[in-house]
C-alpha cells in the first residue's frame, strides 16, 4: 500500500504559536517507523511548510490511504482534507488521530473519515494497515466497516478501550522529514529535534488535557531505550515533550550520568513544575552542566487562590523560588500564564509588574480556557462566546469566555500591552540579541510580530461591543 502522513496547516484563524516555533511532527515519524516491516511505501506531508496544493501532492503520490493529526483548533482542517482525498478517489481510506481524538474522539465524525484511532495509537494503526491491505475487496466502506471493529478505534456504540501503559515501539522514523528538518525550530533552539521520554503525568491540575490523554496514568520509558534514540539523532537541540520531565529526581541524576558516559553534547529545553524546581536546586545544578537551557513552567498565576482554584499545588513562593533557581544557573524560564476572566486593567498591570520583578523575558499568556475533556472545562456551555464548533478559535490565545469587568477588545489590548510589557525591555532585548545574535532575534520579532497583529485584529473587530 502506498500510505500518506499528513500534520495540517493551522487555520488563519487560529492564534498560534507557529510563527514562533515549528517542530517535527514526531507522532506521524513514529506511525511511519511502526509500519515500516510491512513493506509499505510512507510518506510525510508537512503542511506547514508545503506549498503545494494537497490535490496535486495526492495525485503525485498515489496513497491508498491518509492518516492526519492534529489538535482541537486543526479538527475542521482534518475534515476538509478528508472530503478533498475522498473527492480526488472514493477508495482511498482516511484516518485521524492524535491527542484530542484520544479525549474527544466525537468531535471528529465526519462521512468523509473512515476511522477515528482514539486508544494506543500505533498499536492501532499498525492493525489498520494490516486490516486494509488484507482486504482485497478495493471497497473503501468494506475497509472503513472492519476498522470499527479495531479495539482502538472509535464507535459511538463501543466502549472505550483501556490504554496501553508501557512503550514498545520502534524509534521515530526522521527520514520522513528529511527535506523539512532544517526548518524545525522553538524560539531560540534552532534546529530542534524532539524526543519523548514519558507519558502522561502524575500531578492533578484540573484544567490540564495532557492528563486525559493517558486516562490520568503516568509511565516512563526505559532509560537506557532513550539514551539510544538520543544517541542517533544528529539535531544539538532536543525539546524534550514530556508532559513533565521533572518528575523523579534519581531519574534526572540518571539522565545526566548518562549523558557524561555517552559524551552526548546536546542541549536541552524540557517541562517541568515549580515545586520540583524549587525543592532540587542540586538536580537543575547538575542538568544545567550536561545542556539544559530552558524550562517551560506552568508558574499560572502570581496569586495563591488561583493556582488552588487550578488545584495545582503549589504557590507564589514556589514560583518565585522556582525563577529564582533557574536564573542562578543560567537556565531559561518560559513561564506561561492563565489569564482569569476577572481580570480588570490593574491585574493585568499587577502581573507585567511582578514578571518584570522576576526578569522573565519569555511568557506564554493564555487566557482561561474550558477545554471539553478537562474537570476545569465543566459548566460553561451557556456563557460560551465562542462556541465550541469553532474549533479553530480554541487555541488557548482566542477569548472563549467573556470576560467580566472589561470589554473583549479592552482584554485583548491589555493582552498584547503585557506581552510588550515583557519581551521588548530594553535591557531584555540586549541581553538576547547578546546570546544569539541578530538574525534569530529579527526572526522571533517577525514572528512575534505576526501574533501581535491577529491580537489587534481582534481588538478592532471587538471595538464598541462591549
Amino acid at each position: 500500500m502506498n500510505i500518506l502522513l499528513i500534520r495540517p496547516r493551522p487555520s488563519p484563524e487560529t492564534i498560534g504559536l507557529q510563527h514562533v516555533m515549528i517542530c517535527e511532527p514526531l507522532e506521524l515519524e513514529y506511525l511511519a517507523a511502526s509500519i515500516a516491516t510491512q513493506d509499505h511505501q510512507v510518506d510525510i506531508l508537512d503542511m506547514i511548510l508545503e506549498t503545494r496544493p494537497l490535490p496535486d501532492l495526492l495525485t503525485e503520490l498515489q496513497p491508498d490511504l491518509v492518516a492526519m493529526t492534529g489538535y482541537i483548533t486543526h479538527i475542521r482542517r482534518i475534515k476538509t482534507m478528508a472530503d478533498t482525498v475522498k473527492a480526488w478517489s472514493a477508495n482511498c481510506l482516511t484516518v485521524v488521530g492524535g491527542v484530542h481524538a484520544e479525549v474527544v474522539p466525537e468531535d471528529f465524525q465526519h462521512p468523509t473519515l473512515d476511522a477515528i484511532i482514539c486508544a494506543n495509537g500505533l498499536t492501532t494503526f499498525q492493525e489498520l494497515i494490516r486490516c486494509a491491505a488484507t482486504d482485497q475487496s478495493g471497497q473503501s466502506g468494506q475497509s472503513g466497516q472492519f476498522f470499527q471493529e479495531l479495539p482502538g478505534v472509535w464507535h459511538p456504540d463501543k466502549p472505550r478501550p483501556v490504554k496501553e501503559t508501557s512503550f514498545a515501539h520502534p524509534f521515530p522514523d526522521r527520514s520522513k522529514v528529511a527535506r523539512y528538518r532544517h526548518r524545525y525550530y522553538y524560539l531560540f533552539h534552532n534546529p530542534c529535534a524532539l524526543l519523548k521520554t514519558s507519558f502522561g503525568c502524575p500531578f492533578q491540575c484540573n484544567f490540564c488535557f495532557c492528563r486525559e490523554i493517558t486516562d490520568h496514568q503516568y509511565f516512563e520509558r526505559p532509560l537506557a531505550e532513550v539514551m539510544e534514540e538520543l544517541e542517533q539523532i544528529p539535531e544539538q537541540e532536543i525539546y524534550i515533550v514530556d508532559d513533565n520531565f521533572l518528575v523523579h529526581a534519581e531519574r534526572v541524576l540518571a539522565f545526566c550520568r548518562e549523558l557524561d558516559q555517552r559524551r552526548l553534547n546536546k542541549r536541552f529545553l524540557i517541562y517541568g513544575r515549580a515545586d520540583f524546581i524549587a525543592a532540587h536546586p542540586e538536580v537543575i545544578r547538575s542538568f544545567a552542566g550536561n545542556g539544559l537551557r530552558a524550562v517551560i513552567v506552568g508558574i499560572e498565576s502570581c496569586w495563591d487562590q488561583d493556582l488552588d482554584k487550578f488545584n495545582k499545588k503549589s504557590s507564589l513562593v514556589i514560583n518565585e523560588q522556582a525563577v529564582a533557581v533557574l536564573a542562578e544557573h543560567g537556565v531559561d524560564c518560559y513561564a506561561t500564564m492563565i489569564l482569569d476572566m476577572d481580570w480588570t486593567s490593574a491585574d493585568f498591570h499587577s502581573v507585567g509588574q511582578w514578571l518584570k520583578k522576576m526578569n522573565l523575558s519569555f511568557v506564554n499568556l493564555q487566557p482561561f480556557t474550558p477545554l471539553k475533556g478537562t474537570v476545569a472545562g465543566q459548566g460553561y456551555e451557556d456563557i460560551l462566546r465562542i462556541p465550541r464548533s469553532e474549533y479553530e478559535k480554541w487555541d488557548l490565545a482566542h477569548l472563549v469566555l467573556r470576560p467580566s469587568k472589561l470589554s473583549v477588545a479592552g482584554y485583548y489590548w491589555n493582552i498584547i500591552r503585557l506581552y510588550h510589557t515583557v519581551t521588548f525591555r530594553p535591557k531584555s532585548i540586549f541581553n538576547l540579541v547578546r546570546r544569539f545574535g541578530l538574525r534569530e532575534n529579527l526572526r522571533l520579532f517577525f514572528g512575534s510580530s505576526r501574533v501581535t497583529l491577529q491580537y489587534l485584529g481582534k481588538v478592532l473587530r471587538n471595538l464598541g461591543k462591549g
